[in-house]
């Protein structure tokens, strides 16, 4: 691993830590509330993100191993999403929880640097179909805490997940079924990504991945 690379994530993870608490404070004393700024996505993968990389640089620092694969994929995949949804579709935030450079923060810097630091230090090993479906958890069930907060509280973050608006529940199996194909497609891609890099770094420095001799079945 790269020397710069440890500091690097232990820095940008405190950049993390600052936006969000920045914009936290700003929403618990305004009208939005913890509640609903922690209910937001894109705020709950900022968070598992700094989480990650601020682990994987201490690690670094010690010389102990990083966080896993697995567990570093399934977050590049909820900050990829998030930065593709808020580059193309530009979904607002109310006005007293999230500044601009907040913003900027958690839905462009954060998918761009978790992207980077997966494409510059790939997974230990090669992760298997079945592990990386396994990224889908997390999406799942943040849709099923969504609609249930929803319907007690009456709010949803995201007017796809709204079911009191035209279309009721029907746009919203719809429009949750479109997402969950985004996420797979997203994290097949990041799947072949990491585990292509894997491959080069582990030939370049001569060793098999685990799983990767010669009577083993490719796992992906």
């Amino acid at each position: 691993m790269y020397r710069w690379l440890a500091p690097a994530r232990i820095a940008f993870a405190a950049l993390i830590a600052v936006a969000l608490g920045f914009a936290g404070h700003r929403a618990a004393t305004g009208i939005t509330g913890l509640p609903d700024f922690f209910s937001y996505f894109g705020n709950l993968s900022a968070l598992a993100a700094m989480v990650v990389l601020l682990l994987g640089g201490l690690a670094g620092r010690a010389g102990r191993d990083a966080v896993p694969g697995t567990v570093r994929g399934a977050v590049l995949l909820c900050t990829t999403v998030t930065g593709l949804a808020y580059g193309l579709l530009q979904a607002p935030y109310p006005v007293d929880m999230m500044v601009p450079w907040v913003h900027h923060v958690v839905h462009q810097a954060v998918p761009a640097v978790v992207l980077a630091d997966w494409l510059i230090d790939p997974p230990e090993r090669r992760i298997s179909r079945v592990e990386a479906a396994g990224w889908l958890v997390f999406p799942l069930l943040y849709l099923a805490y969504t609609l249930l907060r929803g319907l007690v509280v009456d709010w949803y973050p995201y007017r796809f997940l709204d079911p009191t608006i035209p279309g009721g529940y029907c746009r919203v199996a719809g429009a949750s079924f479109l997402t969950t194909g985004a996420f797979a497609l997203a994290g097949a891609v990041l799947l072949w990504a990491g585990n292509t890099l894997a491959d080069r770094r582990d030939a370049a420095a001569g060793s098999t991945p685990p799983g990767r001799g010669a009577h083993a079945a490719p796992s992906s």
